[in-house]
Protein backbone atom coordinates (compact mmCIF):
# COMPACT_ATOMS: atom_id res chain seq x y z
CA UNK A 1 0.00 0.00 0.00
CA UNK A 2 1.14 3.49 -1.03
CA UNK A 3 1.80 6.08 1.46
CA UNK A 4 -0.61 8.68 1.59
CA UNK A 5 0.97 11.58 -0.25
CA UNK A 6 -1.69 14.07 1.18
CA UNK A 7 -0.53 13.71 4.86
CA UNK A 8 1.00 16.93 6.21
CA UNK A 9 5.03 16.11 7.05
CA UNK A 10 6.13 17.30 10.27
CA UNK A 11 7.73 20.76 10.23
CA UNK A 12 11.44 21.58 10.10
CA UNK A 13 12.89 21.22 13.70
CA UNK A 14 10.48 19.69 15.51
CA UNK A 15 12.55 17.24 16.95
CA UNK A 16 15.02 19.42 18.03
CA UNK A 17 11.56 21.75 19.55
CA UNK A 18 10.67 18.24 20.87
CA UNK A 19 14.22 17.84 23.05
CA UNK A 20 14.04 21.61 24.21
CA UNK A 21 10.94 21.05 25.87
CA UNK A 22 11.86 17.85 27.55
CA UNK A 23 15.06 19.80 28.64
CA UNK A 24 12.62 22.67 30.77
CA UNK A 25 10.41 20.26 31.57
CA UNK A 26 13.58 18.46 33.62
CA UNK A 27 15.06 21.80 34.24
CA UNK A 28 10.45 22.77 35.67
CA UNK A 29 11.14 19.08 37.32
CA UNK A 30 14.00 20.45 39.64
CA UNK A 31 13.15 23.43 40.67
CA UNK A 32 12.44 23.50 44.20
CA UNK A 33 16.49 22.39 44.17
CA UNK A 34 17.07 26.24 43.39
CA UNK A 35 15.87 27.00 46.78
CA UNK A 36 18.67 25.28 48.89
CA UNK A 37 21.12 27.96 47.98
CA UNK A 38 19.35 30.07 49.01
CA UNK A 39 17.85 28.78 52.49
CA UNK A 40 21.92 27.42 52.67
CA UNK A 41 22.86 31.15 52.44
CA UNK A 42 20.48 32.40 54.23
CA UNK A 43 21.43 30.39 57.39
CA UNK A 44 25.43 30.98 56.79
CA UNK A 45 24.59 34.87 57.27
CA UNK A 46 22.47 34.03 60.28
CA UNK A 47 25.40 32.47 61.71
CA UNK A 48 27.75 35.12 60.48
CA UNK A 49 25.18 37.72 62.40
CA UNK A 50 24.83 35.76 65.58
CA UNK A 51 29.10 35.56 65.96
CA UNK A 52 29.42 39.33 65.02
CA UNK A 53 26.89 39.96 68.08
CA UNK A 54 28.62 37.27 70.56
CA UNK A 55 32.21 38.80 70.01
CA UNK A 56 31.74 41.78 72.39
CA UNK A 57 30.19 39.30 75.29
CA UNK A 58 33.20 36.78 74.61
CA UNK A 59 35.39 39.85 75.12
CA UNK A 60 34.08 40.79 78.26
CA UNK A 61 33.52 37.28 79.60
CA UNK A 62 37.38 36.33 78.63
CA UNK A 63 38.10 39.73 80.52
CA UNK A 64 36.30 38.93 83.54
CA UNK A 65 37.61 35.35 83.62
CA UNK A 66 41.32 35.93 82.78
CA UNK A 67 41.65 39.68 84.61
CA UNK A 68 39.29 40.22 86.91
CA UNK A 69 38.67 36.57 88.69
CA UNK A 70 42.51 35.72 88.50
CA UNK A 71 44.77 37.37 91.07
CA UNK A 72 47.90 37.46 89.27
CA UNK A 73 46.87 39.23 86.67
CA UNK A 74 44.22 41.70 88.31
CA UNK A 75 47.57 42.61 90.57
CA UNK A 76 49.17 43.13 87.50
CA UNK A 77 46.52 44.98 86.61
CA UNK A 78 46.26 47.47 89.27
CA UNK A 79 49.99 47.52 90.56
CA UNK A 80 51.12 50.70 87.81
CA UNK A 81 48.17 53.04 89.28
CA UNK A 82 50.52 53.20 92.62
CA UNK A 83 52.46 55.21 90.63
CA UNK A 84 49.92 57.12 88.90
CA UNK A 85 49.94 60.80 90.10
CA UNK A 86 46.69 61.36 90.27
CA UNK A 87 45.68 58.00 92.30
CA UNK A 88 48.78 59.40 94.69
CA UNK A 89 47.34 63.05 94.89
CA UNK A 90 43.69 60.93 95.94
CA UNK A 91 45.14 58.90 98.46
CA UNK A 92 47.09 61.44 99.91
CA UNK A 93 44.25 63.99 99.95
CA UNK A 94 41.72 60.80 101.96
CA UNK A 95 45.27 59.65 104.23
CA UNK A 96 45.77 63.34 105.38
CA UNK A 97 42.08 63.80 106.04
CA UNK A 98 41.36 61.12 107.98
CA UNK A 99 44.50 61.21 110.11
CA UNK A 100 43.91 65.22 110.92
CA UNK A 101 40.05 63.69 111.98
CA UNK A 102 41.92 61.65 114.78
CA UNK A 103 44.47 64.39 115.70
CA UNK A 104 43.66 66.52 118.33
CA UNK A 105 46.39 69.09 117.81
CA UNK A 106 45.77 71.19 121.88
CA UNK A 107 45.34 67.64 123.68
CA UNK A 108 48.11 65.92 121.78
CA UNK A 109 50.51 69.22 122.16
CA UNK A 110 50.08 69.34 125.95
CA UNK A 111 50.86 65.71 126.40
CA UNK A 112 54.44 66.31 124.61
CA UNK A 113 56.98 65.28 127.10
CA UNK A 114 59.76 68.27 127.33
CA UNK A 115 62.36 66.09 125.46
CA UNK A 116 59.99 66.08 122.22
CA UNK A 117 59.23 69.64 122.41
CA UNK A 118 62.62 71.20 120.83
CA UNK A 119 62.28 68.37 118.01
CA UNK A 120 58.76 69.62 117.62
CA UNK A 121 58.77 72.80 118.01
CA UNK A 122 61.64 72.96 114.89
CA UNK A 123 59.56 70.85 112.74
CA UNK A 124 56.55 73.42 113.16
CA UNK A 125 58.58 76.86 112.71
CA UNK A 126 59.00 76.07 109.33
CA UNK A 127 54.79 75.99 108.68
CA UNK A 128 53.43 78.86 107.80
CA UNK A 129 49.56 80.09 108.88
CA UNK A 130 47.66 78.64 112.02
CA UNK A 131 48.82 75.62 114.20
CA UNK A 132 46.42 73.66 112.52
CA UNK A 133 46.60 74.36 109.12
CA UNK A 134 50.70 73.98 109.26
CA UNK A 135 50.18 70.60 110.54
CA UNK A 136 47.50 69.29 108.41
CA UNK A 137 49.94 70.79 105.63
CA UNK A 138 52.87 68.94 107.25
CA UNK A 139 50.94 65.76 107.81
CA UNK A 140 49.99 66.25 103.92
CA UNK A 141 53.81 66.60 102.85
CA UNK A 142 54.96 63.33 104.44
CA UNK A 143 51.90 61.56 102.56
CA UNK A 144 52.82 62.97 99.72
CA UNK A 145 56.42 61.77 99.76
CA UNK A 146 55.28 58.26 101.25
CA UNK A 147 52.46 57.87 98.36
CA UNK A 148 55.29 58.39 96.07
CA UNK A 149 58.09 55.63 96.91
CA UNK A 150 58.64 52.72 96.61
CA UNK A 151 57.35 51.62 100.12
CA UNK A 152 53.24 52.75 99.19
CA UNK A 153 53.86 50.72 95.75
CA UNK A 154 54.80 47.67 97.66
CA UNK A 155 51.72 48.37 99.59
CA UNK A 156 49.48 48.54 96.76
CA UNK A 157 50.35 45.72 95.23
CA UNK A 158 50.62 43.86 98.60
CA UNK A 159 47.18 44.93 99.29
CA UNK A 160 45.85 43.92 96.44
CA UNK A 161 47.43 40.60 96.75
CA UNK A 162 46.37 39.93 99.93
CA UNK A 163 42.22 40.98 99.18
CA UNK A 164 43.01 38.52 95.85
CA UNK A 165 40.96 40.90 93.76
CA UNK A 166 38.91 43.66 94.51
CA UNK A 167 36.47 43.92 92.08
CA UNK A 168 35.93 39.57 92.38
CA UNK A 169 35.40 40.05 95.91
CA UNK A 170 33.55 42.76 95.46
CA UNK A 171 31.19 41.33 92.54
CA UNK A 172 31.29 37.44 94.43
CA UNK A 173 29.79 39.01 97.33
CA UNK A 174 32.42 36.69 99.30
CA UNK A 175 35.64 37.71 101.61
CA UNK A 176 35.72 41.13 103.21
CA UNK A 177 39.16 42.52 104.68
CA UNK A 178 40.96 45.38 103.23
CA UNK A 179 38.25 45.44 100.20
CA UNK A 180 34.30 45.17 100.23
CA UNK A 181 31.06 46.24 98.77
CA UNK A 182 29.04 48.56 100.05
CA UNK A 183 25.97 49.76 97.97
CA UNK A 184 27.40 49.99 94.83
CA UNK A 185 30.85 51.20 95.62
CA UNK A 186 34.11 48.84 95.40
CA UNK A 187 36.32 50.44 98.08
CA UNK A 188 39.51 49.72 99.40
CA UNK A 189 40.85 49.94 103.18
CA UNK A 190 43.85 52.23 103.39
CA UNK A 191 44.39 51.28 107.14
CA UNK A 192 47.82 50.05 106.34
CA UNK A 193 48.99 53.41 104.26
CA UNK A 194 47.68 55.04 107.20
CA UNK A 195 50.01 52.88 109.98
CA UNK A 196 52.86 53.62 107.39
CA UNK A 197 52.69 57.30 107.38
CA UNK A 198 52.10 57.58 111.21
CA UNK A 199 55.47 56.00 111.73
CA UNK A 200 56.72 58.48 109.34
CA UNK A 201 55.55 61.17 110.96
CA UNK A 202 56.96 60.09 114.46
CA UNK A 203 60.62 59.76 112.28
CA UNK A 204 60.11 63.50 111.66
CA UNK A 205 59.71 64.79 115.01
CA UNK A 206 55.45 64.81 115.32
CA UNK A 207 55.78 61.72 117.98
CA UNK A 208 52.04 62.86 119.00
CA UNK A 209 51.05 60.58 115.90
CA UNK A 210 52.12 57.33 117.72
CA UNK A 211 48.81 58.26 120.10
CA UNK A 212 46.92 58.20 116.80
CA UNK A 213 43.94 55.16 117.20
CA UNK A 214 44.01 52.86 114.20
CA UNK A 215 42.29 53.94 111.60
CA UNK A 216 40.44 52.85 108.46
CA UNK A 217 39.17 54.93 105.73
CA UNK A 218 38.02 53.61 102.13
CA UNK A 219 39.69 54.53 98.92
CA UNK A 220 36.91 54.14 96.12
CA UNK A 221 37.84 51.81 92.99
CA UNK A 222 34.73 51.91 91.51
CA UNK A 223 31.10 53.36 92.20
CA UNK A 224 28.05 52.96 89.52
CA UNK A 225 24.34 51.93 89.68
CA UNK A 226 25.48 49.23 87.73
CA UNK A 227 27.87 47.02 90.09
CA UNK A 228 24.56 45.49 91.47
CA UNK A 229 23.37 44.26 88.64
CA UNK A 230 27.26 43.18 86.99
CA UNK A 231 26.89 41.42 90.50
CA UNK A 232 24.48 38.99 89.57
CA UNK A 233 25.71 38.72 85.85
CA UNK A 234 29.30 38.24 86.97
CA UNK A 235 29.40 34.62 87.88
CA UNK A 236 27.61 33.69 84.63
CA UNK A 237 30.79 35.57 82.81
CA UNK A 238 33.00 33.51 84.70
CA UNK A 239 31.23 30.61 84.29
CA UNK A 240 31.03 31.26 79.83
CA UNK A 241 34.41 32.86 79.78
CA UNK A 242 36.23 29.74 77.99
CA UNK A 243 33.31 28.49 76.24
CA UNK A 244 31.83 31.85 74.92
CA UNK A 245 34.39 32.87 72.67
CA UNK A 246 35.07 29.10 71.60
CA UNK A 247 31.22 29.20 70.55
CA UNK A 248 31.32 32.32 68.65
CA UNK A 249 34.67 31.39 66.39
CA UNK A 250 32.27 27.83 65.71
CA UNK A 251 29.47 29.78 64.67
CA UNK A 252 31.94 31.89 62.54
CA UNK A 253 33.43 29.12 60.70
CA UNK A 254 30.54 27.78 60.41
CA UNK A 255 29.24 30.52 58.72
CA UNK A 256 32.35 30.73 56.39
CA UNK A 257 31.86 26.83 55.37
CA UNK A 258 27.77 26.73 54.65
CA UNK A 259 28.36 29.55 52.76
CA UNK A 260 28.22 29.20 48.70
CA UNK A 261 31.25 31.95 47.73
CA UNK A 262 33.16 31.32 50.98
CA UNK A 263 35.92 33.51 50.39
CA UNK A 264 33.34 36.58 50.10
CA UNK A 265 31.80 34.68 53.16
CA UNK A 266 35.21 34.61 54.97
CA UNK A 267 35.76 38.20 54.04
CA UNK A 268 32.45 39.24 55.15
CA UNK A 269 32.56 37.45 58.77
CA UNK A 270 35.83 38.63 59.45
CA UNK A 271 34.53 42.30 58.99
CA UNK A 272 31.57 41.28 60.88
CA UNK A 273 33.20 40.06 64.21
CA UNK A 274 35.89 43.20 63.87
CA UNK A 275 32.78 45.42 63.59
CA UNK A 276 31.64 43.44 66.54
CA UNK A 277 34.52 44.38 68.74
CA UNK A 278 34.63 48.13 67.58
CA UNK A 279 31.36 48.44 68.90
CA UNK A 280 32.26 47.27 72.76
CA UNK A 281 34.90 49.78 71.99
CA UNK A 282 32.82 52.65 71.36
CA UNK A 283 30.52 51.88 74.22
CA UNK A 284 33.53 51.97 76.72
CA UNK A 285 34.56 55.09 75.52
CA UNK A 286 31.62 56.76 76.09
CA UNK A 287 30.81 54.74 78.82
CA UNK A 288 33.83 56.80 80.60
CA UNK A 289 32.35 59.57 80.50
CA UNK A 290 29.40 58.86 81.37
CA UNK A 291 30.43 56.84 84.63
CA UNK A 292 33.04 60.01 85.40
CA UNK A 293 29.86 62.41 85.52
CA UNK A 294 27.86 60.15 87.61
CA UNK A 295 30.78 59.87 90.04
CA UNK A 296 29.82 61.65 93.55
CA UNK A 297 31.55 65.37 94.64
CA UNK A 298 33.56 63.55 96.88
CA UNK A 299 35.43 61.28 94.63
CA UNK A 300 38.18 62.68 92.18
CA UNK A 301 37.70 62.43 88.81
CA UNK A 302 41.58 62.23 87.89
CA UNK A 303 41.96 59.47 89.93
CA UNK A 304 38.97 57.21 89.23
CA UNK A 305 39.43 57.81 85.42
CA UNK A 306 42.58 56.22 85.99
CA UNK A 307 41.37 53.36 87.79
CA UNK A 308 38.90 53.20 85.52
CA UNK A 309 41.56 53.02 82.31
CA UNK A 310 43.25 50.23 84.53
CA UNK A 311 40.08 48.28 84.94
CA UNK A 312 39.08 48.31 81.27
CA UNK A 313 42.87 48.40 79.50
CA UNK A 314 42.88 44.87 78.73
CA UNK A 315 39.27 44.44 77.76
CA UNK A 316 40.82 47.73 75.52
CA UNK A 317 43.54 45.33 73.88
CA UNK A 318 41.44 43.00 73.08
CA UNK A 319 39.18 45.00 71.01
CA UNK A 320 42.21 46.09 69.12
CA UNK A 321 43.30 42.79 68.99
CA UNK A 322 40.31 41.73 67.03
CA UNK A 323 39.63 45.06 64.92
CA UNK A 324 42.89 44.12 64.06
CA UNK A 325 42.74 40.44 63.06
CA UNK A 326 39.17 40.77 61.39
CA UNK A 327 40.64 43.37 58.78
CA UNK A 328 44.41 41.15 58.30
CA UNK A 329 42.01 38.42 57.86
CA UNK A 330 39.67 40.03 55.41
CA UNK A 331 42.02 42.10 53.61
CA UNK A 332 44.16 38.87 53.11
CA UNK A 333 41.14 36.83 51.64
CA UNK A 334 40.05 39.62 49.12
CA UNK A 335 43.60 40.16 47.78
CA UNK A 336 43.76 35.98 46.85
CA UNK A 337 40.60 36.33 45.65
CA UNK A 338 39.56 36.38 41.60
CA UNK A 339 38.40 40.17 41.94
CA UNK A 340 39.29 42.68 39.16
CA UNK A 341 40.37 45.07 42.06
CA UNK A 342 42.30 42.69 44.17
CA UNK A 343 43.39 41.36 40.90
CA UNK A 344 44.68 44.91 39.93
CA UNK A 345 46.62 44.83 43.34
CA UNK A 346 48.04 41.62 43.27
CA UNK A 347 49.70 42.52 39.73
CA UNK A 348 50.96 46.15 41.00
CA UNK A 349 52.48 44.17 44.40
CA UNK A 350 53.84 41.26 42.30
CA UNK A 351 55.39 43.05 39.09
CA UNK A 352 56.89 45.58 41.26
CA UNK A 353 58.60 43.31 43.55
CA UNK A 354 59.26 41.77 39.88
CA UNK A 355 60.61 44.55 38.47
CA UNK A 356 63.31 44.82 41.60
CA UNK A 357 64.16 41.34 40.53
CA UNK A 358 64.97 41.82 37.41
CA UNK A 359 66.61 44.70 37.86
CA UNK A 360 69.07 43.11 40.35
CA UNK A 361 69.75 40.18 38.25
CA UNK A 362 68.35 38.25 41.00
CA UNK A 363 67.46 34.04 39.88
CA UNK A 364 65.96 32.18 42.24
CA UNK A 365 66.83 28.56 40.44
CA UNK A 366 65.50 25.46 42.53
CA UNK A 367 64.77 27.64 45.41
CA UNK A 368 62.58 30.29 43.56
CA UNK A 369 60.92 27.39 41.81
CA UNK A 370 59.74 25.53 44.91
CA UNK A 371 58.44 29.19 46.57
CA UNK A 372 56.47 29.45 43.10
CA UNK A 373 55.23 26.39 43.75
CA UNK A 374 53.89 26.94 47.34
CA UNK A 375 53.74 31.13 47.70
CA UNK A 376 50.19 30.79 48.79
CA UNK A 377 50.87 28.32 51.43
CA UNK A 378 53.87 30.63 52.68
CA UNK A 379 51.66 33.80 52.38
CA UNK A 380 49.10 32.34 54.26
CA UNK A 381 51.42 30.67 57.13
CA UNK A 382 53.11 34.28 57.29
CA UNK A 383 49.85 35.95 58.02
CA UNK A 384 48.66 32.73 60.82
CA UNK A 385 51.88 33.18 62.20
CA UNK A 386 51.61 37.12 62.22
CA UNK A 387 48.33 36.46 64.02
CA UNK A 388 48.77 34.10 66.70
CA UNK A 389 52.17 36.51 67.38
CA UNK A 390 49.42 39.10 67.90
CA UNK A 391 47.21 37.03 69.99
CA UNK A 392 49.63 35.75 72.62
CA UNK A 393 51.24 39.01 72.89
CA UNK A 394 50.61 39.78 76.67
CA UNK A 395 49.62 43.54 76.18
CA UNK A 396 49.67 44.51 72.26
CA UNK A 397 50.02 48.16 72.37
CA UNK A 398 49.29 50.28 69.15
CA UNK A 399 52.88 50.56 68.33
CA UNK A 400 53.16 46.63 68.91
CA UNK A 401 50.37 45.92 66.42
CA UNK A 402 52.04 48.12 63.73
CA UNK A 403 55.43 46.74 64.39
CA UNK A 404 53.93 43.26 63.65
CA UNK A 405 51.84 44.24 60.31
CA UNK A 406 55.25 45.58 59.29
CA UNK A 407 57.42 42.30 59.87
CA UNK A 408 54.45 40.56 58.12
CA UNK A 409 54.97 43.07 55.15
CA UNK A 410 58.01 42.43 54.70
CA UNK A 411 58.36 38.37 54.82
CA UNK A 412 55.59 38.28 52.76
CA UNK A 413 57.52 40.53 50.10
CA UNK A 414 60.71 38.46 50.54
CA UNK A 415 58.45 35.36 49.69
CA UNK A 416 57.47 36.94 46.81
CA UNK A 417 61.20 37.91 45.49
CA UNK A 418 62.51 34.85 45.90
CA UNK A 419 59.48 33.78 43.62
CA UNK A 420 61.04 32.67 40.60
CA UNK A 421 59.56 30.85 37.84
CA UNK A 422 61.85 31.98 34.94
CA UNK A 423 59.11 34.73 33.54
CA UNK A 424 59.52 37.98 33.45
CA UNK A 425 57.90 40.63 35.85
CA UNK A 426 56.31 43.76 34.70
CA UNK A 427 54.07 45.63 35.86
CA UNK A 428 50.36 46.12 35.16
CA UNK A 429 48.66 48.73 33.45
CA UNK A 430 46.57 50.88 35.41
Amino acid sequence: MEPDRDQPKPPEGSAELDELRARVAVLEARAPARHRPRARSFLALLLVLVAAVLTPLGIVSTWAKNQIGDTDNYVAMMAPLASDPDVQAAVADRVTGAVMQHLDVKVLLADVSPADRPVLDKALSKLNGPLTTGISNFVHGTVEKFVSSDAFATVWTDLNRTAQSATLKALSGSGGGAVKLTGDTVTIDLAPVIDRVKQRLVDRGLGVAAKIPEIHTDFTVLTSDSVGKAKRWFRALQIIGFWLPLVTLVLAAGGVLLAVRRRRALVTTALAVAAGAAVLGLALWVGRGFYLDSLPSGVSQPAAGSVFDALVGRMRAMVRLVITLGIVVALAAWLTGEGRAAGRVMAMWSGGIGAVRDAAGFTGGPVGRWVHRARRPLNWTVVVVAAVVLVVWDRPTGLVTVWIALCALFTLAVVEFLDDDSSPHLVAPG
